[in-house]
């Protein structure tokens, strides 16, 4: 059901973006902190990492806009008690979201659906790698939701909250017993970015 409302929302996106009034094109990038949610989650630390790439703006009036993005985005989390071993994942992010300026001060607040594909998964400790991408999903769908400022010539800044609606580890089937680890993608990230035609 989620997927499906995800994927709805994403496709509504598209939809509305073809009708814009204006577009703009832009890069960002900035760090992320990043761990998980969820009850199996335990006591894992935030994990420092960064995330990079392309925006697109369509306007459909002076204040309301669609954003869609394609992101390189660091996520995971650590042992809070030793920051040498963790669990890093890699995402391409492409959220769309819905973008809502104040007015002249610059002020905006931005939400809508995003989904992640897993581009690779480590686990790391201070002697070691290990490749694990196997053992989670390929796919993370989630929300976005952020506030920032952005000048009319083409700066901006923004804090934005990633959230997962999925669970990251796949599920484990034992002597016909399914086993659900209750695991989600939780990141905040304070970005950088500059978006190109302006005033």
């Amino acid at each position: 059901m989620k997927k499906a409302f995800l994927s709805l929302g994403l496709l509504a996106g598209i939809s509305v973006a073809a009708q814009a009034q204006t577009a703009r094109f832009g890069i960002k990038a900035g760090a992320s902190l990043s761990s998980w949610t969820g009850s199996d989650a335990g006591t894992t630390a935030t994990k420092l990492g960064f995330h990079a790439g392309l925006v697109a703006n369509f306007g459909l009036n002076e204040m309301i806009s669609i954003q869609p993005e394609l992101l390189y985005s660091m996520k995971g989390g650590q042992d809070d008690t030793n920051s040498n071993n963790r669990v890093n994942l890699n995402y391409i992010d492409v959220p769309i979201l819905a973008k809502v300026a104040t007015g002249a001060t610059g002020l905006f607040f931005e939400l809508g659906p995003q989904v992640g594909f897993l581009a690779s998964a480590t686990n790391k400790t201070s002697s070691s790698s290990t490749d694990v991408k196997n053992s989670f999903k390929g796919a993370d769908f989630g929300y976005a939701a952020g506030v920032g400022f952005q000048v009319a010539s083409g700066p901006m800044v923004g804090l934005r909250y990633n959230g997962g609606f999925t669970n990251v580890v796949k599920d484990i089937t034992i002597a016909n017993t399914t086993k659900q680890t209750n695991l989600k993608n939780s990141a905040f990230q304070l970005y950088l970015g500059y978006m190109f035609g302006g005033k």
